[in-house]
């Protein structure tokens, strides 16, 4: 049976990826903050789901809980991070500026570096992290956030870069850029291109089984990634 690790598995994509690995025949840690939700998780599959209440801005108990979670299943063969947060923030107020770069880059790296050690150490396993198609340009709504999602991104290449360190070629690093997905991370009002989760899900898991390098959900963001690679800074700044 292969053994997985979510970090952000109470809501959303987190909780819909760890229900389709079960049904894969999985044995998956699911951690969070809310541990009720989690309680509620197990109690449809007791073998399958173990709990482990984490808060990943708490980076000692983050690392415990990693370590914990080694020690009980002895091999990792899929770690999914995806715990973030993201804020509307035109006015920068530093509260909700703070909050992001604990979650989305300090407490992300942490559980990126933790995880690619024990690969290393194991010599395979699969880091599958949700970023965003926010990481490819700025933003002046929600600087922070995109800034994150930035961030992420070239880490996860560098460590994709870093996988050469390993013997075998059994490490892989899959990087999950959402565009607008039917949770509570869509910022903003009139959203367009909106995506079920239950679809966006699908698709996700689909690129994992496939090991894919990166991915853009739904397929059609894709053209919208291209499009914003392209366009300078001073027409987004005028349209935007």
């Amino acid at each position: 049976m292969p053994n997985a690790i979510i970090f952000g598995a109470t809501s959303g994509i987190g909780k819909t990826l760890a229900n389709f690995l079960v049904e894969d025949g999985y044995k998956v840690a699911i951690t969070g903050r809310r541990l009720p939700l989690l309680d509620a998780m197990k109690k449809k599959s007791p073998s399958n789901f173990s709990i482990y209440e984490n808060d990943v801005q708490n980076i000692e108990q983050t690392e415990a809980v990693f370590n914990r979670i080694v020690t009980d299943f002895e091999t990792i063969d899929l770690v999914i991070h995806s715990s973030g947060v993201g804020y509307e923030n035109p006015s920068l107020e530093w509260g909700n500026e703070h909050d992001t770069i604990k979650t989305n880059v300090v407490g992300a790296m942490r559980i990126y570096d933790l995880v690619f050690h024990l690969f290393k150490k194991q010599k395979f396993g699969h880091l599958v992290a949700i970023s965003s198609i926010a990481s490819l340009r700025g933003n002046r709504s929600a600087p922070a956030y995109f800034a994150s999602k930035a961030f992420q991104v070239n880490y996860l290449e560098s460590l994709y870069f870093k996988t050469k360190e390993v013997k075998g070629g059994r490490l892989y690093i899959t990087d999950v850029r959402p565009g607008f997905i039917d949770t509570k991370m869509a910022l903003g009002d009139g959203i367009f291109w909106m995506t079920p989760l239950q679809k966006a899900s699908r698709q996700i898991y689909n690129a994992i089984k496939r090991k894919k390098r990166r991915v853009y959900i739904s397929k059609r963001w894709n053209l919208i990634a291209w499009v914003l690679k392209i366009v300078p800074s001073w027409l987004i700044k005028k349209v935007m």
